[in-house]
């Protein structure tokens, strides 16, 4: 299968000052896609914190470095607010990990393991849902890498970038075909 052809704005986002704007135009959006990194452990026993909230809408990806920017009252907030919806994948793993970071009450959440069960697909990974709905395959390739690293790759931005828009995009082009019936 060819690769994932997903591409828009992404911006980081490290400064406590720079979440206000990010969220103002992520609140314009009706549905964003959600998604979480956590540096990955290769000992037995040991986890870490979250430390990346991507949220995409149709154009641009925000990558909020959860370890740079500590406690946020107002990425908190936007959360748990109605609106806009957020869409994701494996929602309650990346909810039980952020309340090590706060405590989250996340609202108006669909979960695409639950959501594409509708539409007969019964595959968990978000790789093999994207790859049964548009026949391109997404990279895992950066999946492992050091989300606490001081500087974020290109790669590793594009990464995480890609997983909260393909969560979006499945949402929406399952949203378009049941209306076309």
């Amino acid at each position: 299968m060819p690769p994932c052809d997903i591409r828009g704005n992404i911006v980081l986002v490290e400064r406590a000052e720079d979440v206000p704007p990010a969220l103002d135009r992520l609140r314009q959006a009706d549905v964003i896609g959600f998604d979480t990194e956590t540096r990955p452990s290769f000992r037995r026993g040991v986890t870490h914190d979250v430390s990346l909230i991507q949220l995409a809408d149709r154009f641009t990806c925000y990558l909020f470095r959860l370890n740079r920017l500590g406690p946020n009252t107002e990425l908190k907030n936007y959360l748990e607010n109605e609106s806009p919806l957020k869409v994701g994948l494996s929602v309650q793993d990346d909810f039980r990990s952020l309340g090590r970071w706060m405590p989250v009450r996340p609202k108006n959440f669909i979960e695409l393991q639950k959501y594409v069960r509708a539409f007969g697909i019964e595959e968990m990974s978000l790789q093999k849902i994207y790859a049964i709905i548009f026949h391109q395959r997404i990279s895992k390739r950066q999946q492992l890498s050091n989300w606490e690293a001081p500087t974020l790759t290109p790669a590793q931005m594009l990464y995480a970038a890609t997983d909260a828009w393909a969560c979006l995009r499945i949402y929406l082009e399952l949203q378009r075909r049941s209306h076309d019936k």
